[in-house]
């Protein structure tokens, strides 16, 4: 009985293996999946986030190019202002809107085909 009982004992033993055995492949190979597929999904998402990262880029060249136009807008208007208060601009509007002269001056006016 010695010998049976150490064949059996054996026999299981390598059953006891052989199970093992498929239980590690079987959860090495859902691992493997699960890493995959996570590696997958990371993939897809960097790509997005590429893709956002590259639509603000742009949309932030567009506005610092509307900021640089709105300043040189800026310095025009001031330079407006500057000259709206001038002496010249102002005997400018009195002569164009106003009809206005001074005393001694004499205004000439053209002749039409109307008249």
């Amino acid at each position: 009985m010695g010998k049976r009982e150490e064949a059996r004992r054996a026999s299981a033993q390598r059953t006891r293996m052989r199970r093992r055995k498929k239980h590690n492949k079987s959860g090495v190979l859902c691992v493997s999946l699960i890493v995959l597929i996570m590696a997958g999904v990371m993939s897809v998402q960097i790509v997005n986030l590429y893709r956002k990262n590259e639509s603000y880029h742009k949309k932030e060249r567009e506005l610092q190019a509307q900021v640089e136009s709105e300043e040189q807008r800026k310095i025009e208007l001031e330079e407006y202002e500057e000259y709206i208060n001038t002496k010249e601009y102002i005997e400018q509007v009195a002569k164009t809107k106003l009809g206005l002269v001074y005393e001694n001056e004499i205004v000439f006016k053209e002749n039409t085909a109307d008249d």
